[in-house]
């Protein structure tokens, strides 16, 4: 049977392509590293690693090896978990990969607001993209997904988070700052800074400015920038307006920075969703926390992207 030590040292080695710099991570001396290397290469009777000088290389072996060792790492963990879970003790670890911008900002309070609840519990935040969230709960390299659609993947499901609600902002001192509100033409003449075109902030502009028979190519685009808080940071620059989530300015507007001006006939609302895989073993800590985000006293959290 293979050592999950050995395993963990393997993986630890081949990440940093270095048996010291492994060392310094396991807070273990360099010639232990190196024995354990050794004795594993000697169990699997193949050569993990080249060495070049003072750098390593992993080998073919070693390549084929790496996927295989993680996962045992995570299902001897998986376990381990269990077992603590089945002593009435929700602890171990919760990976939420997240994709969107809101998400962003409302999980950290409800991931603390849990942890008060279940201080055994290590929660990691991990930024995704759309594309790859589908395949990384699959995996089980996440627990849960935090997404701005439904996942339309079989093996999994989700359920309603929050509805996320997005507005136009331009510069204090920009002409429409003044106005209550503007109708969707006079967009045209407006310097914007678009999203990118994976995100679904700007999936849910298009889609009701089309209702308008407005087009980007027909608009004055300056940038696309793939990040909220930059854009918010640029607005309140004056270089230009864009649309990004509520929760994003917050702070901007309550600073004067940038100005939120309705837009008649837009509806630029998205409802976020969390996702997770069907057929598991079972996850105490996550299935915890999938209950955990509508219990009554986290209104409050759910509703920031409302601010």
């Amino acid at each position: 049977m293979l050592d999950m030590n050995r395993l963990n040292v393997f993986i630890q080695v081949a990440a940093t392509q270095s048996c010291s710099e492994a060392a310094k991570r396991l807070h273990l001396s360099q010639p232990t590293v190196s024995k354990h290397i050794q004795n594993l290469e000697a169990e699997l009777n193949v050569k993990l690693f080249e060495r070049d000088g003072a750098h390593l290389h992993i080998t073919n072996a070693g390549m084929t090896l790496l996927p295989w060792a993680r996962k045992m790492i995570r299902q001897s963990t998986q376990v381990q978990e269990m077992m603590q879970g089945m002593q009435d003790s929700i602890v171990g670890q919760l990976r939420i990969a997240c994709t969107t911008t809101a998400g962003k900002y409302v999980l950290p309070h409800l991931a603390a607001r849990f942890r008060q609840q279940y201080p055994g519990v290590q929660i990691f935040i991990q930024p995704c993209v759309r594309q790859d969230m589908a395949s990384r709960l699959l995996a089980e390299d996440a627990d849960l997904g935090v997404v701005s659609s439904e996942v339309k993947e079989n093996d999994l499901e989700c359920q309603y988070f929050f509805t996320d609600h997005i507005s136009f902002i331009v510069p204090e001192k920009h002409p429409l700052s003044r106005r209550d509100s503007i109708e969707p033409a006079e967009l045209l003449d407006a310097p914007i800074i678009l999203r990118e075109p994976a995100s679904g902030t700007r999936q849910v502009l298009q889609s009701e400015l089309a209702k308008h028979d407005i087009s980007f190519d027909e608009m004055n685009v300056l940038m696309e920038v793939g990040n909220a808080e930059a854009i918010v940071s640029a607005v309140a620059g004056g270089v230009g307006t864009s649309f990004v989530s509520r929760i994003a300015s917050a702070y901007a507007r309550v600073w004067g920075c940038v100005v939120e001006v309705d837009v008649d006939g837009l509806n630029l609302e998205r409802r976020i969703c969390i996702a997770r895989r069907k057929l598991s073993h079972p996850n105490l800590v996550r299935d915890a926390f999938w209950a955990f985000i509508h219990a009554p006293e986290n209104k409050d959290i759910l509703s920031l992207p409302e601010a």
